[in-house]
């Protein structure tokens, strides 16, 4: 198995399966597989889902039954199921293009890096498909992380990367793992850990809604608080 897709989902039913199609269409010279943990969807994604998974045969569908959502935790419940040594982490509502899969595989293989991030250039560029709070939200706390952890990327809140599961598995014990952004976990908890910058354009949103609120502002800022103290005191 050479890459497993790991794509976290909650009440995406209508982009699901174009996206599995995308995905298909951009990488289907490697063999790959695709893990999606739906996060307790009640839009119906649950009958759609079952499906597909027999409809495509590299795919694993987790249903999560859990009163609070939690990204971070999907993904790890993905991680778990997956096989290959590489895994690739996307969102389900069509703003990742896949046609940038094999570009990242690329990268990692040419730079000799750990993990290659999709980037939108949110410091030095508007980003059309987000809103002005979304965007404004997100230059204050990537300018929070590089400035308390140093900078590794220029965009540590991506959703779209690459990584070796070794990362993971080594690792796992000591991530914070909780709310809806999970790089950063993965990216800072050791400092040898290489990262390389792919930059993308960042898809419009078509059907759906978008998950960002309050919560992830929240969560980040106990996610640095967290990662100070276990650098500092050890004990985590």
């Amino acid at each position: 198995m050479q890459l497993s897709i790991v794509i976290p989902v909650y009440n995406e039913k209508n982009n699901i399966s174009l996206l599995l199609s995308k995905i298909n269409s951009a990488i289907n010279k490697i063999e790959y597989e695709i893990i999606i943990v739906d996060d307790s969807s009640n839009d119906g994604s649950k009958k759609i889902l079952k499906k597909l998974s027999k409809k495509f045969k590299n795919l694993k569908v987790i249903f999560r039954n859990k009163k609070i959502r939690d990204l971070s935790k999907s993904c790890r419940d993905g991680f778990e199921k997956s096989k290959s040594d590489k895994i690739l982490v996307m969102d389900g509502d069509l703003q990742h293009n896949p046609k940038y899969i094999l570009r990242m595989i690329k990268m990692m293989k040419d730079k000799n890096c750990d993990v290659v991030i999709g980037v939108r250039d949110l410091i030095n560029s508007r980003v059309k498909s987000l809103s002005f709070f979304r965007q404004s939200a997100s230059f204050i706390l990537i300018k929070s992380l590089n400035l308390i952890f140093g900078k590794k990327t220029i965009d540590p809140m991506s959703g779209f990367f690459l990584f070796k599961k070794k990362i993971y598995t080594k690792n796992k014990k000591l991530l914070f793992l909780k709310g809806f952004k999970i790089l950063a976990d993965l990216i800072y908890i050791d400092k040898n850990i290489s990262v390389k910058d792919l930059k993308i354009n960042f898809e419009y949103r078509v059907k759906g809604n978008s998950k960002l609120n309050y919560k992830i502002l929240i969560y980040l800022l106990q996610f640095i608080i967290f990662r100070i103290f276990q650098k500092t005191y050890k004990f985590f």
